[in-house]
């Protein structure tokens, strides 16, 4: 039993602390449990923080145990130098969304109302940000009371909506909250999966709810295509633990030479797949510009920078690190797949008209980044990989949230009908633009030292192993950040610049709600683009840890000075933080 309970109160405070979220709204309105639900991710975030400040180099971390099942295991929440980027990204993304959502979830939710005839016009002009019909209940109603009486009860039933829909949407997002933290924390394996689909539940119902177009038959897709996916990631955890006489980590990772060879390359291709659907891989990602772009917009912010990023961590947790010694042989083919994602990605996104569809075409092609640095062989390739997770969790977080903006604003996300923005919402537009480089990959963003350190870990695969596809790959991989920027920048001209339209004449920047969190996440990149160090340091020991003794695994280059290493691990001074400061790529 674990002495203290930090990880445990982080993890569960929003999900027991959800109901209570709901009774707020019903008794006291939006405000009371916006404000409550902020209060409760950031009191979870602190207690994630504070035993964060304690880690260590190399394999050490903080862990919590409990006892849970004499056929599962122990229940087990772990925080070390590869769990930290994850958790430390996720919660920080739902504590300030928590906030973004209450203008934009009051717009959605009242739009939502009037639509299915709770009065006679609609709250805005937003014809194309959702694309159903109007309703005519509301004036067949009209036609049937007196104007007062039908005034007084749309009022009062507008208001009982609104904070039924508020309360619901609020539980909803705390629980989705708690999903995705369990499942970077826990240190069992059907532990893992159990979190990994509570992540698919309130998803589900919060896309169906709130979500645009056809939700409904979205949230379906959505559903069908990640659960199948984790039925497939559940065959192999649990063949896993058969062969290994049990489901905690630490027994998966010290009898993992026990599963029989044959059984071996069925367990990584279930992983593989399961946590490829996750990530939304080329072949895998047919449901994600679905689910993304249809989502309501402060989701779409949470499933594209955090959620199928996960699939990636449970590729460094259950494959690369549990079993060991098996990922060299793997690793071109995971390599070129991220290639191709990456430029697939890229390509479809520049043919968006949609500013939501860009983004999340782009999310894939930003997950074939991480795939492309996870493949590529190296301490220095897989680091950068990893911390694209960050880079991208920020930047597009910041993208999506831009588009948001612009629906509460304009009442569209169609760029065609766009254009001169940078002048009505100023604001908006810088905060954007940063975001934009974060994606891009350009300093002094978090998007370049995620970038500069994977590209060189390719690199010095391909060098090292004297592999022409692999330095092939390298260079197609750079040229595909050209792609990148094109959509982004292309994106950015058409909404920002040009000339505007009569009807947006008097737009102006969006409420303190939405530039504030905006803001924040844009100050977060600008800072760990040149002080990476409190993420980068335990994400770079702890893989270094990792692969110790592993001799396929290209250490890191002499010139970071990974020589100085004590016990397994490099000592603070010597990371990958140093990495732009003693001659790049040499």
């Amino acid at each position: 039993m674990a002495e203290s309970f930090y990880l445990l109160a982080a993890t569960f405070l929003p999900l027991v602390l959800a109901p209570l979220s709901y009774l707020l709204a019903k008794k006291i309105g939006p405000n009371g449990a916006a404000w409550f639900s902020f209060g409760v991710m950031i009191l979870s975030t602190g207690l994630l923080l504070i035993p964060a400040l304690s880690l260590h180099g190399g394999r050490s971390g903080y862990v919590e145990s409990y006892p849970w099942s004499p056929f599962a295991g122990n229940f087990g929440l772990r925080l070390d130098g590869l769990s930290l980027p994850f958790a430390a990204v996720i919660y920080i993304l739902c504590t300030v969304l928590t906030l973004y959502s209450k203008p934009y979830m009051l717009h959605k939710i009242l739009d939502r109302f009037h639509e299915q005839g709770g009065t006679g016009q609609s709250f805005t002009p937003n014809q194309d940000a959702d694309k159903t019909s109007r309703s005519e209940s509301g004036t067949r109603q009209g036609r049937q009371n007196s104007n007062t009486g039908t005034l007084l009860t749309s009022k009062y039933e507008e208001q009982g909506y609104i904070r039924h829909h508020f309360g619901l949407y609020y539980g909803l997002f705390l629980t989705f909250s708690m999903g995705m933290l369990g499942t970077v924390l826990a240190t069992n394996l059907i532990e893992f999966y159990v979190f990994f689909e509570l992540m698919l539940v309130p998803s589900f119902f919060l896309i169906a709810f709130y979500g645009y177009g056809a939700r409904k038959r979205i949230a379906l897709m959505f559903f069908f295509w990640t659960h199948v996916g984790a039925i497939v990631l559940l065959l192999g955890l649990l063949a896993m633990g058969f062969f290994t006489g049990g489901f905690d980590y630490d027994t998966v990772r010290a009898h993992a030479a026990q599963i029989p060879t044959q059984w071996l390359s069925i367990i990584i291709f279930s992983l593989v797949i399961g946590l490829g659907v996750k990530l939304a891989a080329f072949g895998l990602h047919i449901w994600l510009p679905y689910a993304h772009a249809e989502a309501p917009t402060p989701i779409s912010a949470l499933l594209s920078p955090a959620m199928i990023g996960i699939g990636a961590y449970g590729l460094l947790r259950l494959w690369m690190e549990l079993l060991v010694g098996d990922y060299s042989q793997y690793s071109l083919y995971i390599n070129l797949w991220g290639l191709v994602t990456m430029i697939y990605g890229g390509a479809m996104a520049i043919m968006q008209d949609d500013i939501k569809k860009v983004l999340a075409y782009s999310s894939v092609s930003q997950m074939g980044y991480i795939i492309f640095g996870l493949g590529s062989e190296s301490i220095l390739g897989i680091t950068g990989g990893t911390f694209m997770y960050v880079s991208h969790g920020l930047g597009k977080a910041i993208l999506f949230m831009m588009a948001g903006a612009i629906i509460l604003q304009t009442g569209t996300r169609r760029m065609s009908q766009l254009g001169g923005l940078a002048g009505k919402m100023p604001y908006t537009a810088v905060i954007t633009m940063i975001g934009a480089l974060t994606i891009m990959g350009v300093p002094p963003t978090s998007g370049f030292m995620a970038e500069w350190i994977m590209f060189n870990g390719v690199l010095q695969t391909g060098i090292a192993h004297g592999d022409m596809l692999r330095v092939a790959a390298f260079g197609i991989g750079i040229l595909a950040t050209v792609l990148s920027s094109a959509y982004i920048l292309w994106m950015y001209k058409r909404i920002f610049f040009g000339k505007t339209p009569e009807q947006y004449a008097h737009v102006k920047d969006p409420n303190r709600y939405i530039i504030a969190t905006m803001a924040v996440l844009a100050a977060m990149t600008l800072i760990l683009g040149v002080y990476p160090q409190p993420l980068l340091n335990p994400l770079t020991e702890y893989i270094q840890s990792m692969f110790q003794g592993d001799q396929t695994v290209l250490p890191l280059p002499t010139f970071l000075h990974a020589s100085a290493v004590n016990n397994g691990t490099l000592s603070s001074n010597n990371t990958l933080a140093s990495f732009q400061l003693q001659g790049g790529t040499g």
